[in-house]
């Protein structure tokens, strides 16, 4: 069973414009250690021990790695709607789904749904963007916080907010969009490039 996101806590992180400034102003902060050495280092201090297991949470040690850098792997992202069963889409390798990758029926009312698993090390405010243009004009973007979540075996489930599919005969037809995944390091864990259709009715 996947761990819920939405009942923890969640780090929030704030965003940061990529600019020339905000490199130069970086302060050095000394050298990083992988999670799995800053675990074993003082292992023998149990009031450190403690304070790590507290802050830290339900970490696996199983699934920690020796590199600094975490590993996000997306398992299913599903469409969920009262409307219908859940619709479970395929994540293929490069990130392009073959062709028309989903149908949402207008007006109807959705969220998104992803199971992901966190391995190697803690992964910092994962956040979730995605800009859809129809006709090459962009009529859609937005940005959301997923959250922080430390490296365990067991799969987590973060549920979006919400929303509702525009209808109407302007809004129907075929959209190209583009999902990203990216954290607080602006690693991209997942791109997804994809094509959708709004239509009178799910596919």
């Amino acid at each position: 069973m996947a761990s819920d996101t939405s009942g923890n806590p969640e780090t929030k992180a704030t965003h940061h414009e990529d600019s020339d400034d905000d490199h130069d102003e970086a302060i050095p902060l000394g050298p990083q250690r992988s999670l799995k050495e800053q675990l074993e280092k003082d292992k023998d201090d149990e009031s450190l021990r403690k304070w790590k297991e507290q802050l830290l949470g339900s970490v696996d040690i199983n699934n920690i790695g020796e590199t600094l850098d975490p590993e996000v792997k997306f398992l299913s992202v599903s469409i969920v709607s009262a409307d219908r069963p859940d619709m479970v889409l395929p994540i293929p390798e490069n990130g392009k789904p073959h062709g028309l990758w989903f149908t949402l029926k207008e007006g109807s009312q959705y969220c998104l749904k992803f199971s992901f698993q966190v391995s190697n090390n803690i992964v910092s405010g994962l956040r979730y963007t995605n800009t859809v243009w129809k006709t090459g004009v962009k009529v859609y973007s937005t940005k959301d916080m997923i959250g922080t979540f430390s490296p365990q075996l067991e799969p987590y489930t973060h549920e979006m907010p919400e929303e509702t599919a525009p209808s109407g005969f302007m809004a129907r037809g075929s959209y190209t969009a583009k999902s990203k995944f990216v954290d607080d390091d602006q690693k991209c864990h997942l791109e997804i490039n994809y094509t959708f259709d709004i239509r009178k009715d799910w596919a």
